[in-house]
């Protein structure tokens, strides 16, 4: 490769580069005609809404892209095969088969079609209509993340604006989907219907964590963010000329590409300073936009870092996405312009200039191809390129997505080895600076083998809102997780450094999904032999008594015994807690499988059957809250579909933050948080028995993650509720010996009496005995003479004693 650059490098300098070295040499593709099978084209005929020939590239799937022209043409293969053009079924029943705008989301390919929006997905081949869109709509726009594997980079895959281009913005139907754009819903944003001027578009910047509406009015146009703190402004105005197509670059770094034919206009923070392009010759600039260079732009291609022209005239235009500037140079003519014909990046300095080719033998068009290297044109001495200052800039972090959740850091390193007798500046820069802050230090780091000096550079990432240095109003809602994107790149970089890519990583400040929150399980029911493991495996059950659980979690009293399954492979051994001592979970903090920190954040528990034998040891004023705390009765008011465990970092609100209004009418309730300032605890009833807790910390600032699981309790030591209350078993305990001491005094008094000197002798041993015999002897001959009777005898019955 190189051998072939230094001979390029040599016919170069030989010859006049418009003469006799050409930008690119022709090749046709055409595959798949050998036996001119006729293939038939299935459906009606899609074509493109706009005089100039558009080309987008899937920004993840390199090979598949999509050409928008007359004819709207799908390749898989970055088009080198014959394509038939690109159809829809007749059962979508579109009416005017005219696309105006299009949009890669993930798997599949969003088209706006006759005021509709389809999804079509290139991999299984099928078509459907999007539902939720009940106005027409004119555009879509999104943007890819490109890092694979990670959830927060799939959801912004999936997220797509749907809209009409030139409604009035304060009335405009304005349509959202999280779904890839299958199921959109309506959207508006805070502030709309009082914005003056038409629709200029609506995008999602994910490097700044807003979205951001397009405002054009009187031939100026501005954006208007959604979220603190730029809500409070506009961007910068900047001029609207025709109605400009709008390029988000890929990569996440807020690059937005605006152009017409007689404009080109560049973004570097996700619209709030827009500048022209520029167009240099050498270190000189010629003209300071494109409008004044009188040309007119036809194609424009741009990938991560490079920008390419091709105009009406002829001409061929390249220029780098500088982290300063923005600026392109002017290569040598050649007849490479058609009404069909676009740019289209391949590879990295790979230029195509792409034409679609009819064959009147095969409804199959073939594709005309112009490559072009741009790195053997740049060699050109003509082009008066500078030569690149630096030979090395690497970082281990390059195109790797990192997360920072609340109170986290991230540390990275990167390697810098400039030209001898060359002081490159290097720049670091974060595309969300309200969220995330950086401190980087450069220092010397030894020498190459040929005495070069290897600068190395360490570079610290924090949310803006923890270095303290930014002010209240510059920084976002720390509760709110965002991204940002972090670039390493040379300031006023030579447009010959092709090679040298600047380098960006994705920073996620957000939930960490590798923490994971554990209750501490120290002493357990089946360490101390209160229960059997292998009976809790054995597809072990327990029962709930009706007077003590609801299930509706109101504290109402259930009317039947309810019958539980004990989980042992989620819950393990419950812990052991005895009911009279007051107890709240040590709660502690994992990250990939390793300890953290004990979580001394505030979070709530809640019995997940609905029982409800337990209560808090400290009441609203004993917590020292100067507002009314929430609890669960109130949560589940307002949790709508979210069931009863709908407590969370997102809803909750601390009843000792200043700035909570409610009042405190109820001081007496039961405080029901636990952690955080103070040191409430859980209080069991008398009732032994198995408790099933949800956990979840609340503390928005611990950490963005909903941190939430279940764990089990065995509550022993009670005993059993006595039958009678204990106000009446007291009365009777105390009546009883009351009366016996009573007795004890007074039954040896009485004796002493008359009256008792006769219950003495009645009671005496003898005439006791006595009276025994007589009764006996009488019974004897009662049952004689009965007999007697029932034998028509008569026997006299004696009572002599």
């Amino acid at each position: 490769m190189l051998l072939l650059m230094l001979v390029a490098a040599t016919t170069l300098r030989l010859c006049p580069l418009a003469g006799a070295q050409p930008l690119c040499r022709i090749r046709t593709v055409r595959t798949g005609k050998v036996f001119h099978v006729r293939e038939q084209i299935q459906g009606d005929h899609l074509y493109f809404s706009s005089g100039t020939t558009r080309l987008m590239k899937h920004p993840c799937k390199k090979n598949i892209a999509l050409y928008l022209g007359r004819q709207v043409f799908l390749t898989k293969n970055s088009f080198e095969s014959s394509v038939l053009p690109f159809s829809i079924p007749t059962s979508m029943q579109v009416g005017i088969p005219e696309v105006t705008s299009a949009h890669f989301a993930g798997s599949v390919l969003l088209l706006v079609v006759n005021r509709k929006v389809y999804v079509y997905d290139y991999e299984a081949n099928s078509w459907n209509a999007s539902t939720g869109v009940e106005h027409p709509v004119s555009h879509i726009s999104g943007d890819n993340c490109c890092y694979s594997g990670n959830s927060f980079c799939m959801d912004i895959s999936n997220s797509v604006f749907a809209y009409l281009h030139g409604d009035q913005i304060s009335q405009a139907n304005i349509y959202f989907s999280n779904t890839r754009g299958y199921r959109f819903q309506k959207y508006s944003q805070e502030r709309q219907a009082e914005l003056v001027g038409s629709l200029g578009g609506i995008f999602y910047f994910y490097s700044l964590s807003q979205v951001g509406l397009l405002l054009v009015d009187q031939r100026k146009a501005m954006f208007s963010y959604s979220d603190h703190p730029l809500n409070r402004s506009f961007g910068l105005p900047f001029d609207y000329n025709g109605t400009l197509d709008i390029l988000i670059a890929p990569g996440q770094k807020g690059i937005l590409i605006f152009w017409f034919e007689k404009s080109l206009l560049v973004s570097r923070n996700a619209g709030q300073l827009v500048n022209a392009v520029q167009v240099r010759e050498g270190q000189h600039i010629l003209y300071s936009s494109i409008s004044e260079a009188n040309i007119t732009i036809h194609s424009v291609a741009a990938n991560e870092n490079e920008l390419a022209v091709l105009t009406q005239e002829n001409n061929l235009y390249y220029g780098s996405l500088g982290i300063l500037s923005s600026s392109l140079i002017k290569f040598a003519d050649q007849n490479i312009w058609s009404e069909e014909a676009v740019l289209m990046f391949t590879d990295v300095g790979m230029l195509e200039i792409l034409t679609p080719l009819p064959d009147p033998t095969s409804p199959a068009f073939d594709f005309q191809k112009c490559p072009v290297n741009i790195q053997a044109i740049l060699m050109d001495p003509q082009l008066q390129v500078d030569v690149c200052k630096v030979e090395l800039l690497q970082g281990e972090f390059e195109n790797k997505m990192y997360t920072i959740d609340m109170n986290s850091e991230l540390e990275l390193t990167a390697l810098m080895i400039p030209r001898p007798s060359t002081s490159p500046v290097p720049l670091v820069m974060v595309s969300n600076p309200h969220s995330l802050g950086l401190q980087a230090v450069i220092y010397e780091d030894g020498y190459t083998y040929d005495g070069n000096t290897k600068h190395r550079l360490n570079i610290s990432l924090r949310q803006q809102q923890h270095w303290g240095r930014a002010d209240p109003n510059f920084t976002s809602s720390i509760k709110r997780p965002t991204i940002s994107t972090i670039t390493l790149d040379i300031a006023n970089k030579e447009i010959s450094c092709l090679d040298l890519k600047p380098l960006t990583a994705l920073i996620s400040v957000g939930c960490d999904l590798e923490k994971k929150i554990v209750i501490q399980n120290e002493i357990s029911a089946c360490y101390n032999g209160i229960l059997d493991p292998v009976a809790l495996q054995d597809n072990y059950s327990y029962v709930i008594e009706r007077e003590a659980y609801d299930p509706s979690f109101r504290g109402q009293k259930a009317t039947e015994d309810l019958e539980v399954p004990y989980h042992y492979e989620k819950l393990g051994c419950p812990i052991l807690v005895y009911y009279d001592t007051p107890w709240k979970p040590v709660v502690e903090l994992w990250r990939a499988g390793k300890f953290q920190e004990v979580v001394e954040a505030e979070y709530v528990l809640l019995e997940v059957n609905g029982l409800f034998t337990y209560t808090y040891s400290l009441t609203a004023d004993m917590a020292l809250c100067s507002s009314q705390p929430q609890n669960w009765t109130t949560i589940a008011k307002t949790a709508g579909d979210k069931g009863p465990f709908a407590w969370d970092r997102e809803n909750y609100v601390s009843c000792h933050d200043p700035n909570n209004n409610a009042p405190l009418r109820w001081p007496k309730v039961p405080y029901q948080i636990l952690g955080g300032p103070t040191e409430n605890k859980v209080v069991f009833d008398q009732r032994n028995g198995i408790y099933i807790f949800f956990i979840s910390i609340v503390d928005p600032y611990y950490s963005y993650c909903h941190l939430e699981t279940t764990f089990s309790v065995y509550v022993y030591g009670a005993f059993p509720l006595p039958i009678f209350p204990p106000e009446i078993t007291i009365v009777l305990l105390t009546g009883a010996t009351l009366l016996s001491v009573w007795l004890a005094y007074m039954i040896p008094k009485l004796l002493h009496t008359e009256q008792g000197l006769r219950i003495k002798g009645v009671w005496s041993p003898g005439v006791f005995q006595g009276r025994v015999r007589l009764a006996a002897a009488w019974a004897l001959q009662k049952r004689k003479a009965d007999e007697s009777l029932a034998q028509g005898k008569f026997l006299p019955i004696s009572g002599q004693t």
